[in-house]
């Protein structure tokens, strides 16, 4: 498969380069998807740049001074300029902790209209799940932003939850995983599954994501897995595969 040997060439590149990366061992079921970033490819093939803003939350970026550095917007960033090279490659963040779907809904025209980026990563439903959002109103805010994104002319990628053993039994994620990959089903959008690759690594101890929380540098390692990935996800959905 195609894709397949390019995720791996790529991942071997990225651990080659003079910046340490860590083992990205991603399943390329994980990341695939049958929707096409039609706005991406456009713009790196007619104009050879990409603008992408990323709306977020908490988990969107990492504690610290020099934390957004290494957070996987930057990552993703990163890998974009490294695989398309001779384009311009800029990832703008809107990240603000502890926002519901509702409130990052609201103030994504403002977004749009003054980044004006091809393609928008939106990480959701994180607040929503802590503060007991019900999953039909969380549903109905997902769709409303999504439908703003795909009016302006940008490509969506939803990027749901992170998976962390010490709160699957605290919280109903798989609620809110699950609506939106019916959202993006039904608008024909990209998914990023963030919650199965988190679990994926943490049942085969790529990652102990238990331990995560306490250590930074492995955070650091998993944010840069994500970007990687992302980029790669990106990249097939636009089919700018060399």
């Amino acid at each position: 498969m195609k894709f397949v040997a390019a995720i791996a060439a790529g991942l071997a590149l990225v651990n080659t380069a003079a910046v340490a990366a860590p083992n990205c061992d991603v399943p390329p079921s994980l990341i695939a998807s049958d929707n096409d970033a039609t706005r991406v490819s456009s713009e790196i093939k007619t104009r050879h740049r990409l603008d992408i803003v990323v709306v977020g939350t908490g988990s969107s970026t990492l504690p610290g001074p020099d934390g957004a550095n290494f957070a996987y917007p930057a990552k993703l960033q990163e890998a974009l300029r490294l695989h398309l090279p001779g384009n311009q490659i800029k990832v703008v963040t809107h990240v603000q902790s502890r926002q519901t779907t509702a409130s990052m809904a609201a103030g994504l025209k403002n977004i749009l209209k003054s980044d004006k980026p091809a393609l928008v990563i939106w990480q959701a439903g994180t607040f929503d799940a802590v503060s007991g959002v019900e999953p039909d109103e969380f549903s109905a805010d997902l769709q409303a932003g999504v439908d703003t994104i795909l009016a302006a002319g940008a490509d969506v990628d939803l990027l749901n939850m992170q998976y962390s053993p010490r709160t699957e039994s605290l919280l109903n994620v798989p609620a809110y995983a699950e609506v939106m990959r019916w959202v993006a089903q039904q608008h024909s959008t990209l998914l990023f599954d963030r919650l199965a690759l988190m679990r994926y690594w943490d049942e085969q101890g790529i990652f102990d994501l238990y331990a995560a929380t306490k250590k930074s540098d492995m955070a650091r390692r998993v944010h840069a897995c994500i970007g990687q990935a992302l980029a790669f996800q990106i990249i097939n959905a636009a089919h700018l595969m060399p």
